[in-house]
């Protein structure tokens, strides 16, 4: 059971490294096409040429990252698939049918077709590229959102679930404001990765033009993705966690006793067997009104809860959640200096900037990560909330031993994609816009 979770916990954790970046880009490159046609630059063309192909690397490695996660669903995963298969495999079947084969057949077009296509035609196809992206990220949002507040389903008569109400599971509330959540954490991926390959040019002197408007659109649009991060995207899910999951609320907020004015921490260490947080600093009352509005409301701790029902790693689900907050927070304040200094035309002699924005890129994969993982941790011990435990949803005939094996299989295997996967956006970076201008 543990090597289950961890190799599944493994290998979509090193899966979405991609598609939260292809996710975004594939805006940014509609703007940037958008722009083209509205002002006749070509600087505007050349730079979405150019991160069209470092899309098109993500692309193809998040589709051979993804594919074993399907048949872990079937191995690893018997019990789930069994219990929910009828309801989650419908947004998994429209996922890879409808959005996936639609991303992937424009993303030919886009990179092969625009002597053929025209400026305009062009440009339809980025903006059908990225419907299909955003399309199939709401499929798999879609999915999520029913085991972290399942709706929409009825239980037949062998226990299983089945697909009760088709627009209740799909238009599902907590499903909406995840994805608006999931959505805008990409955008603020990929404009902070725009942003860092601008610093990185401006830095060594390399395509003064391309790099300042890369540094101008991806502070600027991570500025506007952070704020809608936090409000009112981060807000709606917190109060859905609130009334639907508060268990995982007083866990990440490591609230072990109930009472009204909750504090919130901002720094502390859960101790479970003590049933308290160690060295806290706290702002009074805050987590009741962010959580229910009201400074006077009641926060339900972890001693309100049966104890089988808590987050079964609660020092994680802690830090995660922290660590997501934090660094959220640091991106935040750098856009929003970096945007400042735009606007004062010094961004591109404040050198200090310019090695911070550089030096960034890896800071919302990481708040990323530990976002899902506060996702996913805090829903514990349910893979379907209040419907199926985890513990009953590995597959009985499927050996440790097995397990172990695969896991290290799939560790070097993605070592060597991930080696190959870097040196190939490595060389598209230090070709340049110039070169992808060229090539077409």
């Amino acid at each position: 059971m543990l090597w289950d979770r961890l190799q599944f916990a493994f290998t979509v954790t090193y899966h979405y490294l991609f598609p939260q970046l292809t996710m975004g880009l594939a805006l940014i490159i509609v703007f940037m096409k958008w722009r083209y046609l509205r002002t006749n630059n070509d600087k505007w063309n050349r730079a979405a040429r150019f991160w069209a192909r470092i899309f098109a690397i993500n692309f193809a490695v998040g589709v051979v990252t993804g594919i074993p996660m399907e048949f872990q669903f079937g191995t690893n995963w018997a019990g789930f698939s069994n219990f929910a298969g009828g309801v989650i495999g419908q947004t998994l079947a429209m996922e890879g049918v409808f959005a996936f084969f639609l991303e992937s057949s424009l993303l030919g077009l886009f990179l092969f077709g625009e002597k053929k296509l025209g400026r305009r035609g062009h440009f339809a196809v980025a903006a059908g590229l990225c419907a299909g992206s955003w399309l199939s990220g709401y499929f798999i949002i879609a999915t999520n959102a029913f085991m972290q507040h399942p709706v929409g389903y009825a239980v037949g008569a062998n226990g299983t679930l089945q697909l009760a109400s088709f627009w209740q599971f799909v238009l599902n509330p907590w499903a909406v404001w995840e994805y608006a959540h999931n959505m805008s954490a990409s955008v603020i991926t990929a404009a902070t990765v725009v942003a860092s390959v601008g610093a990185l040019w401006k830095l060594i002197g390399k395509y003064h033009e391309e790099s300042s408007l890369f540094l101008r659109v991806g502070v600027i649009t991570a500025l506007v993705a952070s704020v809608l991060q936090i409000f009112p995207t981060g807000d709606q899910n917190g109060k859905l966690v609130a009334d639907y999951q508060p268990t995982a609320l007083a866990a990440l907020e490591g609230v072990f006793k109930s009472g009204s004015m909750a504090p919130l921490a901002i720094i502390g260490q859960p101790n479970v067997k003590e049933q308290t947080l160690e060295n806290p600093i706290v702002v009074p009352g805050m987590l009741s009104f962010l959580a229910y509005g009201s400074f006077n409301a009641t926060v339900k701790g972890l001693d309100a809860f049966p104890q089988e029902n808590w987050p079964d790693n609660i020092p994680l689900l802690y830090y995660a959640y922290h660590i997501m907050v934090g660094l959220g927070t640091l991106i935040l304040a750098l856009m929003a200096i970096s945007a400042l200094l735009i606007y004062l035309k010094r961004l591109e002699k404040t050198r200090t900037v310019l090695w911070l924005l550089m030096l960034a890129f890896p800071f919302p994969y990481i708040a990323t990560t530990a976002g899902w993982l506060t996702t996913e941790l805090g829903r514990q011990p349910w893979i379907v909330y209040n419907l199926l435990k985890t513990t009953a949803a590995a597959s009985p005939m499927v050996n440790t031993g097995d397990v172990v094996f695969t896991t290290i299989g799939f560790v070097g295997l993605y070592f060597v994609i991930g080696v190959v996967f870097l040196y190939l956006v490595g060389r598209e970076i230090a070709r340049g816009p110039v070169y992808a201008e060229g090539k077409d």
